[in-house]
């Protein structure tokens, strides 16, 4: 390692790809051992690679904010830019976005609609799902789980909480994707008109279920934060829209992508299978060491507001910064032989994979509740399950989200 103008940075041929996540970790592991905060010049942001400190840049929200976790790896270009603007959709958060005290205000709001007993109530339906995906293709001895069980099925179950028909899942699907691309990707300029075109289609979509639930009250979120709004709770229809915009993407893409690294995982290493098969009761912990050794979200952004030290390096204000927290779950100071996969681990919960603090995710209760009952039926269906032989598993090309797109299996 060599220092430049204050960055500690690898040289040339480094290993760091930002944008190809097929198998970064051994490249972590580098990292963290050799040089565990690095300035990229490609992306422009110190690389935290380190458990202990990713875990105190989430907890200290003030000095790193979390402003910049939405906003787009590569500048926008300007067509794109324009026709969003003129179509309205500007300055667009959630929550991961948020500082305090907006955030405590609109995530307040949200626990009340968005809260535990809400999701108990779905676990009937998601089994019903689960129960009648599988069994579609049960007597085939292959399938492809991504096209026929994990991209549709988390969908359909947010789309039920935002009271989204059925019939829309594909093209809400599809803007999600085109989110995905537009921020955390690396396209062209002719590419983001494209993705930028869905956007705002997807804005348009949100921004209509608040108004149709302004018109007609409806047992699901949207319709729920609606009703808070008449009661006197504050939160503005641009916020309840944002929410759903959110929600939409986060409450289905990364279960999708939860789904198909545990079941990836769990067939890698066939004793892990079959031990949540003859023993259901180790499925909850399996998902937490899914969850910790290979992640739906291997990064997540932060920004300096105040000149201050991380590991050692000094970060200069203004900075940019990439937490690896698909590089600190790993972390053997956290996390003992932490590359190795093991579902019985003790500590596997104290994982960063949903982040930490205050922008903990609200939505992973419900993540983990669809993963499992997929786990349950799928191990009860089709014990025998397998992934098929010399597949080349292949990822989207971007900074932050990581699954396989295709995932072959046979029985």
């Amino acid at each position: 390692m060599n220092t430049t103008m204050g960055c500690p940075h690898f040289g040339v041929g480094d290993g760091f790809e930002p944008f190809d996540l097929t198998n970064p970790f051994p490249f972590y592991e580098k990292c963290r051992k050799e040089s565990p905060i690095f300035y990229s010049e490609e992306l422009g942001y110190y690389v935290v690679t380190r458990y202990e400190d990713i875990k105190n840049i989430f907890k200290d929200w003030k000095t790193f904010t979390s402003q910049n976790a939405q906003s787009p790896f590569k500048p926008i270009a300007p067509k794109a830019k324009k026709m969003m603007e003129e179509r309205g959709l500007v300055g667009l958060s959630g929550l991961s976005g948020r500082i305090p005290p907006d955030h405590t205000r609109i995530r307040r709001i949200v626990s009340m609609a968005f809260n535990l007993a809400r999701i108990k109530k779905l676990e009937p339906r998601i089994r019903e799902l689960a129960k009648e995906m599988i069994g579609d293709f049960k007597n085939d001895g292959h399938a492809e789980l991504v096209k026929q069980l994990t991209y549709d099925l988390p969908a359909y179950v947010i789309f039920m909480l935002l009271g989204v028909p059925k019939k829309d899942v594909k093209k809400v699907k599809s803007w999600a994707e085109s989110r995905m691309l537009m921020t955390w990707g690396n396209l062209t300029e002719e590419e983001q008109l494209v993705h930028a075109e869905n956007m705002v289609r997807y804005w348009n979509y949100c921004q209509e279920l608040v108004k149709k639930r302004h018109e007609k009250y409806s047992d699901d979120l949207p319709g729920d934060l609606v009703k808070l709004q008449s009661e006197g709770h504050e939160i503005t229809d641009h916020e309840i829209a944002a929410i759903c915009y959110s929600q939409l993407f986060a409450g289905h893409e990364t279960t999708t992508s939860l789904m198909g690294n545990g079941i990836r995982e769990l067939l890698l290493h066939p004793q892990s299978w079959d031990a949540i098969k003859a023993h259901p009761e180790l499925i909850p912990n399996a998902i937490e060491e899914v969850l910790r050794y290979s992640p739906s979200i291997v990064s997540w952004r932060r920004h300096s507001t105040a000149e201050s030290e991380v590991g050692g390096v000094s970060i200069p204000k203004g900075s940019n910064l990439l937490l690896v927290m698909g590089s600190g779950n790993r972390d053997d100071e956290n996390f003992p032989k932490g590359g190795n996969f093991d579902i019985e681990r003790k500590n596997a919960k104290e994982h960063l994979s949903f982040g930490f603090g205050i922008h903990f995710c609200l939505g992973s209760p419900l993540a983990k509740l669809e993963f499992k009952v997929v786990l349950e039926e799928l191990t009860q269906m089709i014990p025998d399950l397998k992934l098929k032989e010399d597949q080349e598993f292949k990822f989207a090309p971007n900074t932050s989200f990581r699954a396989p797109l295709a995932l072959e299996v046979e029985w």
